[in-house]
């Protein structure tokens, strides 16, 4: 999970501030003991109250400023279920503290209108106002000298606005009322992660972790699309969902993973059937899945990852079909000069396997520029997708499809309050797809989305 800065609102003098309040504060401190010397009841109470101070620091020092699963690596890496980001991240959130634990929290609402085929082009695209969101918590605390445990929560309201999700063109994945969701993007669950983590350090660069979710997310492709600086103005899921990182809600998972210097190598076992209908509760996990990930971050600004999986039968309406899937990534983070200012950026690649006439590709590539207040953002997706995915019977079940979509939007701060962005903006996609497919959708439909953006600017303390 993602954070920011930290700020705390308080303004700070500068040197010459400094300079003159120690020269005035060393003037009064001598006035005083001219005229008064101390008791020796004011020499125990200031002696006591010495102590205390020194106490409370010790205190908070036992409290890790850290990452997630590692006292040895920056909170900045925190990406999601146990992914890594760029260690320059931007962080956006808020943190509390008690004397022992951190907490951290952070979340995203998009208020908004969709409308996914403006020129009414074709058959499949519909309108809706919505407002997809999520909420995330999170708490760490040292455990001993070494170990680090952490709990995570995260939750979607999405479900309260209908099962069938919200109008997406040539978006699959997931059923609804026991029939294949088209040209939709399903709503995320209600509990999306609920998950604990134990790590120990045996040096600055060995780190071991055991993570367990239920709900949670197995090794297997990169941090998920909400959670990528990347991605966070974007209101839609990427076509590529169910390729890349669709894995991120997964109810039953184990996961271990060490750390070697720059290298993370980490494995779940999972359940592979996707979320059921019933949004607000909890499916039966079975662990017939598994995954492997190896994850390196060379560099502050990049973030590198392959992983692979096997994934028992997934999809409710084809029960008796399992795949393999392979992902491949490069998450780079760009601080720029000023405040509140930054380029990420985001390059997936993911392929599924489900048998010798159902192979695809999919691809996506997508930048946020953030400029304190403005944040401008794109996306372009390449993807492969069968007949039977786009529910196209007129079509040979296993016809491969070539479909492309290029997103750009923008949106503006109009008010910060409780470091809280408030943010106006708007969005619109092109799609390109095979000729063939122009009597069904249109000869490339666009789509256009506006929106108010609620969510965290900074991180900050309270």
């Amino acid at each position: 999970m993602n954070f920011s800065r930290w700020k705390t609102g308080v303004q700070y003098p500068g040197a010459a501030g400094i300079f003159a309040i120690v020269l005035l504060n060393t003037h009064i401190a001598a006035a005083q003991h001219q005229h008064e010397m101390p008791s020796d009841s004011t020499k125990d109470e200031q002696h006591n109250n010495m102590q205390k101070e020194q106490h409370a620091d010790y205190e908070m020092q036992s409290v890790p400023m850290s990452h997630a699963f590692s006292l040895n690596l920056p909170m900045n890496r925190n990406g999601s279920g146990t992914g890594w980001l760029p260690d320059a991240s931007p962080m956006y959130g808020y943190m509390l503290h008690s004397r022992k634990w951190m907490y951290m929290i952070h979340g995203n609402i998009f208020v908004r209108y969709n409308n996914q085929d403006i020129d009414r082009k074709g058959m499949r695209g519909d309108s809706k106002v919505d407002a997809p969101n999520w909420f995330m918590a999170m708490g760490q605390r040292k455990a001993g000298d070494r170990g680090l445990f952490r709990f995570s929560a995260m939750f979607s309201l999405d479900p309260l606005f209908g099962g069938e999700g919200y109008p997406l063109l040539f978006q699959t994945g997931e059923t609804y009322q026991g029939k294949p969701l088209v040209d939709r993007q399903h709503p995320h669950n209600l509990f999306s992660e609920l998950s604990v983590a134990y790590t120990h350090s045996f040096s600055k660069d060995v780190d071991a972790f055991i993570y367990l979710g239920y709900p949670g997310e197995p090794a297997l492709g990169p941090v998920a699309f909400m959670h990528r600086p990347s991605s966070m103005n974007n209101t839609d899921s990427p076509l590529g969902h169910h390729w890349q990182d669709a894995t991120h809600i997964t109810f039953g998972v184990t996961t271990i993973g060490i750390r070697y210097r720059i290298f993370k190598l980490d494995g779940s076992l999972f359940t592979g059937r996707e979320p059921g209908e019933a949004r607000y509760g909890f499916d039966k996990p079975s662990f017939g899945s598994y995954s492997y990930r190896l994850t390196a971050n060379p560099a502050k600004t990049i973030s590198l990852q392959v992983s692979k999986a096997f994934i028992e039968s997934p999809e409710a309406v084809h029960p008796d079909e399992d795949i393999r899937r392979t992902t491949a990534s490069v998450i780079h983070a760009l601080p720029l000069k000023g405040e509140n200012q930054s380029l990420n950026s985001t390059l997936v690649w993911g392929y599924n396997d489900s048998g010798e006439d159902h192979r695809e590709n999919s691809l996506t590539l997508e930048s946020n520029l953030q400029l304190d207040r403005v944040g401008i953002y794109g996306r372009y997706e390449n993807i492969e997708k069968s007949a039977e995915e786009l529910l196209l019977n007129q079509f040979d079940t296993h016809d491969i499809f070539r479909i492309q979509a290029l997103t750009i939007g923008v949106n503006y701060a109009l008010l910060r309050r409780w470091n809280t962005n408030f943010a106006l903006g708007a969005q619109g996609s092109l799609y390109v797809a095979d000729d063939e497919l122009d009597p069904v959708y249109g000869n490339n439909p666009k789509s256009l989305e506006v929106y108010l953006r609620v969510s965290p600017f900074g991180f900050v303390g309270f």
